[in-house]
């Protein structure tokens, strides 16, 4: 289950530096009010992410057309709008178009909730996937942010895939998605040398998405909710905010729980820091409601995660001490 990490670590890493030059060329981004970083800084590293993330899984196992295809599809949509801003109704209708291809093509055996009518579950299952490619989008705004994310989830996803709960090609496609993002995270630590840009989040949100639907589709769905409950929690209350607060939602901003951190006094490293130990305890809490097979266990793991993400969205949205 290693190999795929192995092989996609250096693959990224290579490519990322290999394409840094064209990238401060033709895809720099500018500083500005809700910026994060203080320097023109290249965008579209998420380039060599996605491509090794396909390449070595699509070499190890046979994935699926439909996704890799809406995969590229909104790389494209990504790299487009980093190089000249696409309106936001046409990136949305790019997005919903790509995941509903993916959504639309599952064998219909595949059921999360049988209760619900597949139409409606699939309905829902295809909401939640754009909201959670735009997610993944909105949430990338630190630097190694998206890293510290990813990584602590594909890695615990693998774990799944080798004890049996998860297939093997969404297993490899999650190990290699693990080490594609390794290999980029030495040029996105702080102070960033190149960020992912819409061209890596928002193909990585899918990836990660389809992974996470895949463990819900294999009776897990408590687990797959837990991995990434705080981007799912920080982006979700950030919305419904911005909406109760009357303001244009789908504009950029500095009102999520980690950007208010950083202009709390919080450092970049220390948000990243407590965002993966977060994930860590997230994932273990995970994989106990994966391995116990108990009802009351995993209500509690729900709970506690539910808790610990409290915790660090409080704290980061009150003032350091001095």
């Amino acid at each position: 289950m290693l190999a795929p990490a192995v092989l996609a670590a250096p693959i990224s890493a290579c490519t990322t530096w290999l394409s840094m030059p064209l990238l401060q060329r033709y895809a720099l981004a500018r500083p500005n009010a809700r910026s994060s970083h203080k320097i023109p800084t290249p965008q579209g590293g998420g380039i060599a992410v996605v491509a090794a993330t396909l390449l070595v899984a699509g070499a190890l196992v046979s994935i699926s057309l439909p996704l890799i295809g809406s995969a590229v599809l909104i790389a494209l949509v990504g790299l487009v709008d980093d190089i000249r801003p696409l309106p936001v109704w046409l990136r949305l209708l790019l997005q919903a178009g790509a995941v509903a291809f993916i959504v639309f093509t599952a064998p219909e055996a595949l059921r999360i909730v049988p209760a619900l009518p597949p139409a409606v579950e699939r309905t829902l299952i295809l909401i939640a996937g754009i909201w959670f490619v735009n997610l993944v989008n909105f949430m990338d705004g630190l630097d190694l942010m998206t890293v510290v994310e990813v990584v602590p989830v594909t890695a615990a996803l693998g774990l799944f895939g080798w004890f049996g709960d998860l297939s093997l090609s969404t297993t490899l496609l999650a190990t290699a998605l693990c080490g594609a993002m390794l290999g980029f995270a030495p040029f996105n630590k702080p102070v960033a040398k190149v960020f992912l840009g819409d061209v890596g989040s928002l193909p990585i949100g899918l990836l990660l998405g389809w992974c996470l639907l895949e463990l819900a589709w294999h009776g897990q769905p408590i687990a797959a909710l837990l991995l990434p409950a705080y981007y799912l929690a920080d982006s979700t209350i950030t919305l419904f905010r911005r909406i109760i607060r009357r303001e244009q939602f789908w504009s950029a901003h500095r009102s999520h729980f980690y950007q208010r951190a950083t202009d709390n006094g919080f450092t970049v490293s220390r948000v990243t820091g407590e965002v993966f130990a977060l994930n860590l305890v997230l994932a273990a809490l995970a994989l106990v409601t994966v391995r116990a097979g108990s009802t009351t266990i995993t209500l509690l793991a729900l709970v506690a995660g539910a808790i610990a993400v409290a915790f660090v969205l409080r704290r980061f949205s009150r003032p350091q001490a001095s």
